[in-house]
């Protein structure tokens, strides 16, 4: 307690005994035994009074000792498996060192792809992402104290070149390199870039490099194989400046199906590693294209956003055309897309419906709607209404298709003078209209079905914005193309409305994750989430069968088959106690990023260990390792103390006192006559 408040309440002390001095004390002949218990309790009921105006309270401390973070960031990925062993005994001398224990707050991490906690050590990631890691932890530890020890060959597959990670100045990186540092010589080939898709008699680029380290020059054979006939043989002669070959061609398509496309380099003399000398990957040729007509008589972003979106599925294709196109060009066309439509669109209307083909509708500041009304389409839009924003509301009870993982975040609104509309035809909104923040009960983008043709309506301009905050969200179009590719989809299949859909590629990398997904459909058309969905997949070469059940998530059914090997595959999804079913196939490219490296990068490890103010060791030198940490003066427990201010006082005790004292004079005064 300070001084000051010892003061104050000698003086609170000294100013309640001499007010009751002076009324029960001074000039008071006779001092009766009541006056004195009378004196009493003002004294008690003035004190207290007064300290609760003091308030006197005294501090406390607590001292506790923090010990720094030594945390251990151990790699679990596959080409860390031949240096199990090593990894594990490194593990136990750290973790058994009582000086280490004495110094440091212990924790354990493993990684691959992402950062988990420590349980156990399986080897089995495909990819390493360490930059990842070495963030995550960051964040974890922020403002602490911390030593970090990576134990990682150094061979990063996928994410940001870990050897420039910052470090803030609390965080020190240890890296411990596994495995085999020696620079052997080998010849690899690189990755393949050719398309997904190729249509039926067309040629298809198809692009490698062949790469080469060792300091003699060498020579190899470069074959490539499509379905195990050799349609490309070249030999390449490589040495240590001239350490890369691009290999360019053009592949036929000459039937359809999917293509297994293999190139191989042959193996050099001494050569360690020979899973790098070949690389695989697949392509499905298809027979014929869906030509899409996007008619507009105006410029406008919208058109090449619509157009850039189809055709990131190259089985499409788009053709922006006017008004006044001849019906000679639109003989081959599958898909209308009128893009805000006047009177001159009437000749492509007609066209359109003689042939009954499915139309997609977009309507804009520039749309003739009473030309629309007129046209025999399924709805009735009233006209005469103001420019406006609207914002779209996605619909997850949408029943058509998947559309679960459309996100619609920060969406800017589109521009639209449409009126209420009527649609005379059963239809199902994809996006409802919110204008103002309040939801209009009104659809902005539709399907409608009438017999077999199928229509879409979206009332407003300006979706290429949207295209572009996909972008700004994700850095990638991919939420927007699925959406509209999904669209497109609909109105260009002429199959019967299914209760069961399954989605999933024809070409999994091997690397990546093998996922196939299920919706599924009550007799009322509503998704059923206790509906029980099995797939069953069979590899068709071993004719190995495995039956899972498929998970549950968000408005699908998902199955990962990403512990699957590289092999041709066919599948069958049913429900239980159900009829329904659907069946396909996929292939899954042979390739493990994981086994493409000849040995361990130091280099890397050590640059990142001094970006970050530590060091870098080898197993074998783990002891000075340990040593290091238990005598660097930078890593030593720090004494906190944490001041605890305590009120001396129990308020509503002293105030009980108080009234207590204040109630008995009163009533002892009243009771003897006193005034």
């Amino acid at each position: 307690m300070e001084s000051i408040t010892v003061l104050y309440i000698i003086l609170a002390a000294i100013v309640a005994l001499g007010i009751v001095v002076f009324q029960y004390i001074y000039k008071q002949k006779a001092k009766s035994k009541i006056n004195l218990l009378l004196a009493f309790l003002r004294f008690t009921g003035i004190f207290g009074l007064l300290l609760l105006l003091i308030n006197p309270q005294f501090s406390q401390k607590l001292y506790t000792l923090e010990k720094p973070n030594l945390v251990i960031l151990a790699d679990n990925s596959t080409s860390i498996e031949e240096s199990a062993a090593e990894l594990n005994e490194i593990l136990s001398e750290i973790k058994s060192s009582e000086d280490i224990a004495d110094r440091f707050k212990v924790a354990d991490y493993r990684f691959g792809t992402d950062l988990h906690i420590f349980d156990s050590l399986s080897f089995q990631e495909k990819n390493t992402n360490i930059y990842k890691s070495l963030s995550a932890l960051e964040d974890v530890y922020a403002r602490e104290q911390t030593v970090t020890i990576l134990l990682s060959d150094g061979n990063q597959t996928i994410g940001q070149d870990y050897s420039y990670f910052k470090s803030d100045e609390n965080n020190s990186i240890y890296t411990v390199v596994l495995g085999d540092t020696t620079k052997y010589k080998d010849i690899s080939v690189g990755s393949i870039q050719t398309n997904k898709y190729a249509f039926l008699k067309n040629r298809f680029p198809f692009e490698t490099f062949v790469s080469y380290q060792g300091s003699s020059a060498v020579s190899a054979t470069v074959s490539i194989k499509m379905n195990s006939k050799v349609i490309h043989k070249e030999i390449v002669k490589l040495n240590s400046q001239n350490n890369y070959k691009p290999i360019s061609i053009e592949v036929e398509a000459n039937s359809v199906g999917i293509k297994n496309l293999v190139v191989e380099v042959s193996q050099l003399p001494e050569e360690r590693n020979i899973k790098n000398n070949r690389r695989t990957t697949s392509i499905e040729v298809i027979d014929e294209k869906t030509k899409i007509a996007l008619i507009s008589d105006i410029l406008h972003p919208d058109l090449g956003a619509l157009k850039k979106a189809i055709e990131s599925n190259e089985q499409r294709e788009v053709s922006i055309l006017n008004s006044n196109v001849a019906n000679t060009i639109l003989e081959d066309i599958d898909l209308f897309i009128f893009y805000q439509p006047t009177a001159r669109f009437k000749n492509s209307f007609e066209y359109a419906k003689s042939k009954n083909a499915n139309s997609f509708i977009i309507t804009g500041t520039q749309t003739d709607y009473s030309f629309l009304n007129n046209a025999d389409v399924p709805f009735e839009i009233e006209n005469g209404y103001p420019q406006q924003e609207v914002f779209g509301l996605l619909n997850n009870a949408f029943t058509k298709y998947d559309i679960s993982k459309f996100d619609v975040t920060d969406f800017p609104p589109l521009i639209s003078d449409a009126g209420p509309i009527l649609i005379t035809s059963p239809f199902e909104a994809l996006l409802g209209t919110q204008i103002k923040g309040l939801n209009i009960q009104q659809p902005l983008l539709s399907v409608m079905e009438k017999n077999t043709q199928k229509s879409a309506l979206l009332m407003g301009e300006n979706l290429w914005k949207w295209r572009v905050q996909t972008f700004r969200n994700t850095n990638e179009f991919v939420n927007f193309d699925e959406f509209i590719g999904n669209l497109i989809r609909y109105l260009t299949s002429s199959k019967n409305k299914s209760r069961l859909n399954v989605e999933y590629e024809k070409v999994y990398e091997g690397s990546s994750n093998t996922v196939i997904t299920a919706t599924y459909f009550d007799e009322a058309f509503l998704f059923d989430p206790n509906a029980k969905v099995k797939i069953k997949v069979t590899n068709t070469e071993y004719n190995k069968v495995q039956t899972n059940p498929m998970v549950l998530k968000n408005g699908y059914f998902e199955a990962d088959l990403s512990n699957l090997l590289a092999g041709s595959y066919e599948f069958i999804v049913s429900v239980e106690n159900e009829s329904k079913s659907e069946s396909g196939s996929f292939i899954i490219s042979e390739f493990d990023m994981e086994n493409q490296f000849v040995s361990s990068d130091n280099v890397k490890m050590e640059k990142l260990a001094i970006n970050s103010g530590g060091k870098q060791f080898y197993p074998s030198q783990i002891e000075q390792l340990l040593q290091d940490l238990k005598e660097s003066d930078a890593y030593v427990p720090t004494e906190k103390s944490t001041e605890n201010i305590v009120s001396l006082i129990d308020f509503r005790m002293l105030l009980a006192i108080i009234v207590f004292a204040f109630a008995a004079e009163w009533f002892i005064r009243k009771y003897n006559g006193l005034i």
